[in-house]
């Protein structure tokens, strides 16, 4: 049985930072990345963006050159799937037979696209956008493709609809819920970018829910919840993430949505440690509940504290969220967490697109969502840290900077 000192099973981006920082904070032990995919580690929110429009080249995306990781004494197993974890035992077994032993186990597998679970759901021609493969399908198609349906209104659906429209498709885009970003944004944003998207063509339908995806080999069209029928030859999932840890449930670790985590990225197996998007974990900017997050960020800074605690230097996971989404012209830039947010304050005005919306619990900020508007953010992020309590309409007032207004 081969063994690995430091065991990372998922190669996206929180396992390769794991991998990156075990060995910049002098991790010196054998150390693997266990990926599905047969690709180096590379960034996937591209992938939805710059990829498919091709203003990016696929190298670019790579976290690292291909040869870094040899450099590295980190060894890639690609192509691999861990199928079954045995902690008493320390090694995970590959859906190829092969068992993998280990001193510690790092779980950073994300997830997987979640299916529409109606008629049709699995005809050619639907696709998720989660890995290179689904973006490169796609692509490989487009050319026979006039119509597109996006079902789902978040940002990976949103950004796939300006993608679309720039590539000259008809596009249409189904929300079950009354708004577009209705779980991460206010109303202010979301009548935002409703309307942006409308303005640049897009069929943009609010409430509105698919019941069936039609067509016999190759889709054909979608049926509405309101019996409407919408032509299409091609449908794009956008509708969240499966967290993938069957494995690590199976073998006894804690969790549900995702894998119950301390502070330190440990689950309850001992020398079991879960990050990024699969990690369920007590967050300060949730006032304490226990959440997922699903971001850049979130990974790496998930995959520096486990590392950390590794090698002996724990340091607790506090890291400030934040997130960003290209949108045709529209850089949007959030930090904090707005869930939970008893007043939103508008700052700025939306018709000159450029505009912050700032949240607040309590009179305390806990959130800044900035479109085409970099200084808010900065200033906002500071604000948000230290919880400020501010008078709403000195954050309304877009004639001072942020970091100048008087705390209450």
């Amino acid at each position: 049985m081969i063994h690995y000192d430091a065991l990372i099973v998922g190669a996206g981006q929180g396992g390769a930072y794991a991998a990156i920082q075990l060995r910049q904070l002098g991790f010196a032990g054998s150390v693997a990345l266990i990926g599905r995919e047969g690709e180096p580690p590379y960034e996937r929110p591209p992938l939805s963006k710059e990829y498919m429009l091709g203003d990016k080249a696929w190298e670019r995306l790579l976290i690292r050159p291909a040869d870094f990781w040899a450099g590295k004494g980190i060894e890639l197993l690609l192509n691999a799937e861990v199928v079954s974890v045995d902690p008493n035992g320390r090694s995970v077994s590959l859906h190829d037979g092969r068992v993998i032993g280990f001193g510690e186990l790092i779980w950073a597998t994300g997830g997987d696209p979640r299916p529409l679970s109606c008629p049709g759901a699995e005809l050619n021609g639907v696709h998720g956008v989660r890995t290179r493969a689904d973006a490169d399908a796609i692509l490989a198609e487009l050319a026979g493709v006039e119509r597109v349906a996006i079902v789902g209104g978040g940002y990976i659906g949103l950004e796939a609809a300006a993608v679309l429209r720039k590539l000259g498709k008809e596009v249409t885009l189904l929300e079950v819920l009354p708004r577009v970003l209705a779980r991460v944004a206010g109303p202010q944003l979301s009548e935002f970018y409703e309307n942006e998207h409308r303005e640049k063509g897009v069929d943009l339908r609010t409430g509105t829910g698919v019941v069936e995806i039609l067509g016999k080999d190759k889709v054909s069209g979608v049926r509405l919840s309101d019996d409407s029928v919408v032509e299409c030859q091609m449908v794009i999932v956008g509708i969240g993430i499966i967290p993938a840890v069957g494995p690590l449930l199976a073998a006894g670790a804690a969790g549900g949505n995702g894998l119950d985590v301390d502070e330190y990225c440990r689950t309850i197996l001992p020398h079991v440690w879960a990050i990024g998007d699969c990690a369920a974990h007590s967050n300060r900017f949730a006032d304490g509940a226990v959440i997922r997050l699903e971001s850049v960020q979130n990974a790496n800074d998930m995959a520096s504290c486990a590392a950390k605690a590794i090698t002996g230097d724990p340091v607790a996971y506090a890291a400030t969220p934040w997130f960003w989404s290209n949108q045709y012209d529209l850089k949007l830039q959030t930090v904090g967490l707005s869930a939970g947010h008893d007043q939103a304050v508008l700052r700025g005005d939306p018709a000159a697109r450029s505009f912050s919306v700032l949240y607040l619990r309590q009179g305390k900020l806990i959130a800044c969502d900035a479109v085409n508007m970099i200084k808010d953010y900065v200033q906002a992020r500071k604000l948000v840290e230290e919880g400020a309590m501010i008078a709403p309409e000195d954050l309304a007032d877009a004639s001072r900077p942020l970091k100048e207004l008087d705390r209450l």
